[in-house]
């Protein structure tokens, strides 16, 4: 494993547990959840900045082909 993928891992887990363990209390520390909720987001970030785009291949091929019409035949 990378360690991008290792940093990305632990932001996500750490920032979830920060924001669980914040919500658990009967009165909860705002500064923690908020702390935890973005460094969940920053890892959350950086996992799909890896991903590539379904709108980045070029399209090899349509599945229905069309032929020029002719000034004739429309008529």
């Amino acid at each position: 494993m990378s360690i991008s993928k290792l940093i990305n891992l632990i932001c996500v887990l750490s920032g979830g547990i920060v924001a669980i363990y914040a919500q658990a209390g009967v009165k909860q520390n705002t500064y923690l959840l908020t702390g935890g909720i973005i460094l969940l987001m920053f890892g959350i970030y950086r996992i799909s900045r890896n991903i590539p785009s379904k709108y980045d291949k070029q399209e090899s091929e349509s599945f229905v082909k069309s032929e020029p019409i002719d000034e004739d035949e429309a008529r």
